[in-house]
C-alpha cells in the first residue's frame, strides 16, 4: 500500500485491540515482542497492565480523552479515513518481520471475521492473532508445526485454496477449499505437521496453548507470500 511506517523493528511487534483483552495472553505477547502498538482503544488495555504503547494508531473513535492524555502526543497517530479498520491501519503501518496482536477475535464476530479478512488481505504482512482460546493466523507457502498427538488443528479458507499436509488425521491433498464450499474445521494433529498452500487463503487455527510455537513456526517459515497487485 505503500504506506509509511510508524513503527520499524527488527524483532515482533506487539499489536493490542479493544475487542476484549486477556491478561494472560497479552502477557505472554509482551514477552515475545519489542515494540508494542495499541489500535485505538486498545491503548487502554495497555495501559492498564503498566505498558506505555509505543504508538496509537487509528480513527480515535474509541480512545477515550483520558487514556489518550497518557500517552505522548507524537506517539498517537489520528487516521480519520472509515475506509479501512483499526487493525488494517496498525497492520499496514508496522514494519516488522511478525505482528502478534490480541483483542481482534472477540467478542464481536464482525471484528473477527474483519480482522481475518485483513490478514488475507495483506499476505506480506505475518501476523498471528490470539484470543483467551485459539490463535489464528494466514498460513504462508509453507508451515511446518509440532504439537501434541490428537490436538485440534483447524484450516479455514478465505477464498478458493488448495494445498497438500502431513502430520493430520484428515489429509487435504485433493481438496479444492472455499468459504462457501469445503473447509477443514476440527481436523487433528498426528504427528509432525507440514502444510503447503498454492495461495494465501488459507487460515490456520489453533489452541491458545499453541501460541508460542505457532510463533516460532510462523517466523521460520522461509517462503514468504508477495504483497497483492493493488
Amino acid at each position: 500500500m505503500g504506506l509509511d511506517a510508524v513503527v520499524t523493528s527488527p524483532r515482533a511487534v506487539a499489536l493490542v485491540g479493544g475487542g476484549g483483552v486477556p491478561e494472560a495472553v497479552l502477557d505472554r505477547i509482551l514477552a515475545l515482542t519489542g515494540p508494542v502498538v495499541g489500535a485505538d482503544g486498545g491503548a487502554a488495555a495497555l495501559l492498564a497492565r503498566g505498558v506505555s504503547p509505543d504508538a496509537v494508531v487509528g480513527d480515535m473513535d474509541s480512545l477515550a480523552p483520558p487514556v489518550r492524555a497518557q500517552v505522548p502526543g507524537a506517539r498517537v497517530h489520528h487516521i480519520p479515513e472509515q475506509a479501512s479498520t483499526d487493525f488494517e491501519k496498525c497492520l499496514t503501518r508496522i514494519a516488522a518481520p511478525l505482528v502478534l496482536g490480541t483483542g481482534f477475535l472477540g467478542p464481536r464476530a464482525d471484528h473477527m471475521l474483519a480482522a481475518l479478512s485483513v490478514l488475507t488481505t495483506h499476505p506480506d504482512r505475518r501476523c498471528l492473532l490470539a484470543s483467551d482460546s485459539d490463535v489464528a493466523f494466514l498460513a504462508p507457502p509453507e508451515l511446518r508445526l509440532s504439537r501434541p498427538a490428537g490436538e485440534r488443528l483447524s484450516l479455514f479458507p478465505m477464498g478458493a485454496v488448495t494445498g497438500q499436509s502431513e502430520g493430520l488425521e484428515w489429509p487435504i491433498e485433493g481438496l479444492s477449499f472455499a468459504p462457501d464450499g469445503q473447509i477443514g474445521t476440527s481436523n487433528r494433529v498426528t504427528g509432525p505437521v507440514r502444510l503447503r498452500f498454492d495461495a494465501p487463503a488459507m487460515i490456520v487455527i489453533l489452541p491458545v496453548a499453541a501460541l508460542e510455537d505457532a510463533v516460532v513456526a510462523l517466523a521460520g517459515s522461509p517462503a514468504r507470500w508477495p504483497a497483492r497487485a493493488g
